[in-house]
C-alpha cells in the first residue's frame, strides 16, 4: 500500500513537474489597461519558471464573454489561461438574461492575483467633507445628485447602488464608456460623485480637483493615510472595489492548477512587482484555489443582491 501510494504521489509530482510543453497563453477579455498590465506582470516570472513563453492575448467584448469562449476552446491542459474579474464571475451572472459561459461550472479557480480599493469622491463643490454629510445632503434633496460611473453594470456602478441602497438614498446615475470620461465629467463638476479606483482617483484628490471622502478598503490604505474608510464611516465591514484572478478550464487537472498556483504566488512576491502594484494601487493576494472560490461565492451572493434589487440589466 505504501509502494503505491508513493508511486501515485510520484505520477501527481511529475505531472506538475513536467508542465508546461508548449508556449501559455493568459487571454485577457479587456482592452488593454491594468488588466493587460496585469497580465505582463505576472507572465514574465511564470515565463521563467515554466520555461516556456506567456503570450497575452486580448480578445475584448461582450463584457468577458468573447475572451471566456476563447478560453474555453482551448484544451483543458493549463495552457490556456483566462484572466477574469469582479464583472465576469460576480457581476455577469446576474447581469445577463443569457450568459454565454458559466462561471463556475467551466472555469476552476487558480489564484486571485489583486485587489483594486476605490475611493469615493466628489466634486469641490459638493458641500460635503465626509460620507455621512454626503448621504444627508443627498436626502435632503431627492434626485438632485448625480453620480458617475464606468458603465451599467461596472464594480463602480454596483458600488454606488449599495451606498444608495444602505443610506436610503434618491440619486441618479450617469453611465459612461469607461472610467476616464467618467472621472472626467466629476472633475468638471457636471457630475456630483462616483467610486473610482484610487491609482486613478487619488492623483486628482491630492490636487484639489477632486475631494476623496472614504476608501474602500476595511483598513484604512497606506497609500491613502489620511483618508477614512467606508466602515468609519457609519457603513460596516465595507469592502469593495474591482479584483482580478486567474482561471483555467474545468478539468484541468489538480497538479497542473496547483503548480500554476504556486509560481504565480511566488511571482506576486517579487519585489519589483509588489512595487509596481502599489504604483497602480492595487494590493497582491496570491491566495490557493479553494480561497479565491470561496471568495468568488461571497462576491458573487453579495453583488447578485444589489443587481436584483436594483433592478439592473445588461444593456
Amino acid at each position: 500500500m505504501r509502494l503505491l501510494t508513493a508511486l501515485v504521489l510520484l505520477v501527481i509530482s511529475f505531472g506538475a513537474q513536467s508542465f508546461a510543453e508548449r508556449p501559455v497563453r493568459i487571454v485577457v477579455p479587456f482592452p488593454g489597461g491594468f488588466a493587460d498590465t496585469l497580465a505582463r506582470m505576472v507572465g514574465a516570472p511564470l515565463s521563467r519558471a515554466l520555461g516556456q513563453p506567456v503570450v497575452i492575448e486580448n480578445k475584448p467584448g461582450g463584457s468577458g464573454q468573447i475572451g471566456a469562449a476563447e478560453t474555453l476552446r482551448a484544451p483543458a491542459d493549463g495552457h490556456t489561461l483566462f484572466m477574469g474579474h469582479i464583472g465576469t464571475h460576480a457581476i455577469n451572472p446576474h447581469l445577463f438574461a443569457r450568459l454565454t459561459y458559466d462561471p463556475e461550472k467551466d472555469f476552476m479557480p487558480v489564484t486571485l492575483l489583486v485587489t483594486v480599493p476605490n475611493l469615493l469622491i466628489v466634486h469641490p463643490s459638493v458641500q460635503a467633507t465626509t460620507v455621512r454629510e454626503l448621504a444627508a445632503l443627498a436626502k435632503a434633496s431627492p434626485g438632485k445628485l448625480a453620480y458617475a460611473s464606468p458603465g451599467n453594470g461596472t464594480s463602480g456602478h454596483l458600488a454606488a447602488e449599495l451606498f444608495k441602497s444602505l443610506a436610503g438614498l434618491r440619486v441618479l446615475h450617469v453611465p459612461y464608456k469607461g472610467a476616464a470620461p467618467a472621472l472626467q465629467d466629476v472633475i468638471g463638476g457636471r457630475v456630483q460623485f462616483m467610486f473610482d479606483t484610487l491609482a486613478q482617483a487619488y492623483p486628482h484628490a491630492k490636487t484639489g480637483r477632486v475631494r476623496a471622502l472614504a476608501v474602500t478598503t476595511l483598513k484604512r490604505h497606506p497609500a491613502t493615510p489620511e483618508v477614512p474608510t467606508m466602515h468609519e464611516s457609519g457603513f460596516p465591514d465595507w469592502e469593495t472595489g474591482p479584483w482580478f484572478g486567474l482561471f483555467v478550464r474545468s478539468g484541468t487537472s489538480e497538479p497542473i492548477v496547483r503548480r500554476l498556483h504556486s509560481e504565480l504566488a511566488e511571482a506576486l512576491l517579487v519585489p519589483e512587482i509588489r512595487d509596481r502594484l502599489a504604483a497602480q494601487g492595487a494590493d497582491p493576494v496570491g491566495n490557493s484555489p479553494e480561497e479565491f472560490a470561496q471568495f468568488i461565492r461571497a462576491e458573487s451572493a453579495r453583488w447578485g443582491k444589489v443587481v436584483r434589487e436594483a433592478g439592473i440589466r445588461a444593456d
